[in-house]
């Protein structure tokens, strides 16, 4: 079994008085994909905004690569080797080499300038169009812009934020197929998703119901579970 990369352990958080996340614990390995299944409001994005420092964590441990980083800056944790791609993924106001220049900001400029050489190969539709505003690109073209944007400083983790949201199922498709590619790479991922043809990149799955972890387990175990499988499959 891979060694564990990020490990969650009792967090609580929350928005002022209100409190969202309940002692939620999460595990995520090296190499490994692990998809967060929950609806809107299940404390998705509150738990991935902890995990990256964007809001306090209340109790509660967080390790990354064995070091505690409970109260570490968001910076800081950036330049461990954790990424971060929000619902939006981009910039709309800047160009996309702007875009993928921020995501790499802590590397040298030799080291980006060939990462971003890289992701060109491996994304050209954006590639030919690296002068153009984000904001003129099509809503898939966005997401793999994010996803460029993310992998830019060469991260262990990359933490996405539902990136199915505002796609047709085609394009839906075209990001799963995106992010095959980086499998088997050494990159580990941690995907909060609804949207269950995400499971088709799980090792492992958790769902989250009401700041809480409901399941964890493989995707073969969540089909043999009735109540998943009506509440999940049933819908999708």
């Amino acid at each position: 079994m891979a060694p564990e990369l990020l490990h969650a352990c009792g967090l609580e958080s929350g928005y002022g008085r209100v409190q969202v996340l309940w002692g939620t614990e999460l595990v995520v390995r090296e190499g490994e994909t692990v998809v967060l299944l929950g609806a809107n409001g299940a404390g998705k994005t509150t738990l991935l905004k902890v995990l990256m420092g964007l809001l306090e964590a209340w109790r509660g441990e967080l390790r990354f690569a064995g070091a505690d980083i409970a109260h570490t800056r968001t910076d800081r944790r950036v330049r461990s080797g954790i990424a971060y791609m929000s619902e939006i993924g981009c910039f709309p106001g800047l160009t996309i080499e702007e875009n993928i220049r921020i995501g790499g900001q802590f590397m040298t400029a030799a080291a980006l300038r060939a990462r971003i050489d890289e992701l060109y190969a491996i994304f050209p539709a954006i590639a030919q169009r690296r002068k153009a505003l984000a904001s003129s690109l099509s809503g898939g073209q966005r997401k793999m812009l994010g996803i460029a944007k993310a992998l830019a400083g060469n991260p262990r983790l990359l933490i996405m934020d539902e990136p199915s949201a505002g796609l047709s199922p085609l394009f839906v498709k075209e990001v799963i197929r995106a992010l095959e590619g980086f499998r088997g790479q050494g990159l580990s991922f941690l995907i909060a998703e609804q949207n269950v043809k995400f499971l088709e990149l799980a090792d492992r799955v958790y769902t989250l119901e009401g700041g809480r972890i409901g399941f964890e387990g493989s995707v073969a175990a969540m089909h043999e579970n009735d109540a998943l499988r009506r509440a999940y499959f049933g819908l999708k």
